[in-house]
């Protein structure tokens, strides 16, 4: 899962993802108006830039993205 809060979209999980589990792209403007106040502010700086993750079926829970991410915006979950 990724902290909308938190992530600036600056690509570590997408560099080191050894599955494509993750790409950058814009947040929608329909998904920013429950971001908090921090995170408003850091999408607004950042262009709206973040992490997604399309292919999150491919995801084997390695835990490189946990590790790589500055912001710490990524957890594990089962699902």
């Amino acid at each position: 899962m990724i902290n909308r809060n938190r992530c600036e979209g600056k690509g570590d999980c997408v560099s080191v993802c050894p599955k494509n589990v993750f790409v950058l792209g814009v947040l929608p403007q329909s998904e920013r108006g429950g971001l908090s106040f921090v995170g408003k502010v850091k999408g607004f700086a950042h262009g709206w830039k973040q992490a997604f993750m399309p292919n999150v079926g491919a995801c084997e829970a390695c835990a490189l993205c946990v590790a790589a991410c500055p912001e710490d915006a990524i957890t594990l979950q089962r699902t």
